[in-house]
């Protein structure tokens, strides 16, 4: 299958490419690592204003409507410059509280969401995962657990990650804000959006790492010539390449698996979260390997985009998990062929 996108959704893509490349973004994700929020809140701010969150929201809430297609698009280009912060739990705050149902509680968060004044993060409560990322730089935590759904502005103590910009903590506390069985299917649409974005920065991600890695190889030099003439390390890039363009088609059939309400979109955003989140992490191996001793030092802005290629093939969905997702979707029975078997015993 082949997607196009049309004019207006390549024009935005353009122009977030060029704010971002614009916009210093390496020196935001470094003042963000050291705990210092001002250059990457003002970088959210401008994100804002180019539709970025409005993308996730409904209009009556003053959003541009939940557009899968264009998050996608939006989040490519976010990836590709590594920018920080909680987006893509932003974004699945949006479409869980969409999907809450509560006028109230949309009301109260969904605009400021919208206008970039919010900054959310959305914690998953389970056993093996009782953090909240970024909770000291967003303005608020929304953490589930089973079938209740709180808020909190509270939270211990701030650790990093594999990825510095990335800083974890245990959200504390909260006020209940709903419980029950709808919390439940809104979590899991929540976490379906989380995971597509997540998947579309991630692709983003891997196309930067290539890039940059392709030019480095061209100018640097062994025995006289480039070593990006070597057969070797050809190989390696194409084989980043080829995992990248096989991942994108599965990026945007989930996208409009999950615009058109598909059932089986969830096996369609697992499969694309491997498929990208698996390249990704190839074009970070490679890249690092490529650039030699160099690629090893924080110095050089390429360690920004190598150490979140580790978090983001993991966050919202392990490689296992994906793929365990995948497979037990193909293996259910559609309704139909339960229908037919049905008859047949009749």
């Amino acid at each position: 299958m082949r997607f196009l996108l049309d004019d207006e959704q390549r024009e935005f893509a353009r122009s977030l490419d060029g704010m971002l490349e614009a916009a210093a973004t390496p020196a935001a994700v470094r003042a963000w690592a050291a705990g210092d929020h001002g250059p990457g809140r003002a970088l959210w701010a401008r994100l804002a204003q180019a539709g970025v969150f409005g993308l996730a929201v409904a209009e009556e809430y003053d959003g541009l409507g939940m557009h899968p297609v264009e998050l996608v698009v939006a989040f490519i280009e976010l990836g590709r410059h590594a920018v920080p912060g909680p987006l893509v739990e932003t974004v699945a705050v949006a479409a869980l509280l969409d999907r809450l149902d509560d006028t109230a509680l949309a009301m109260a968060w969904l605009p400021g969401i919208a206008s970039g004044e919010t900054a959310a993060s959305l914690c998953l409560l389970t056993p093996d995962s009782p953090y909240a990322l970024d909770a000291d730089a967003g303005d608020v935590v929304f953490v589930l657990a089973g079938d209740t759904v709180r808020v909190t502005e509270s939270y211990g103590t701030v650790q990093p990650s594999a990825d510095p910009a990335r800083r974890l903590a245990r959200p504390l506390g909260g006020t209940v804000l709903a419980q029950g069985s709808h919390v439940l299917q809104a979590a899991e649409h929540a976490a379906g959006v989380a995971a597509l974005v997540t998947a579309a920065q991630a692709l983003g991600l891997g196309r930067a790492l290539l890039d940059r890695t392709v030019a480095y190889v061209k100018q640097r030099t062994q025995f006289g010539v480039p070593v990006g003439s070597f057969q070797a390390v050809k190989h390696r890039l194409a084989d980043v390449l080829i995992a990248l363009e096989f991942a994108q088609p599965l990026v945007y059939a989930a996208a409009l698996a999950l615009a058109a309400g598909q059932p089986d979109s969830a096996r369609d955003i697992a499969a694309a979260k491997v498929s990208a989140g698996e390249a990704a992490y190839a074009a970070a191996r490679t890249a690092l390997h490529l650039h030699g001793a160099v690629g090893y030092t924080e110095e050089l802005d390429l360690s920004l985009w190598i150490r979140k290629a580790r978090a983001l093939r993991t966050a919202w969905g392990t490689p296992a998990a994906c793929r365990a997702r995948v497979l037990t979707a193909d293996r259910a029975p559609s309704e139909e062929q339960t229908d037919e078997a049905d008859r047949g015993t009749r």
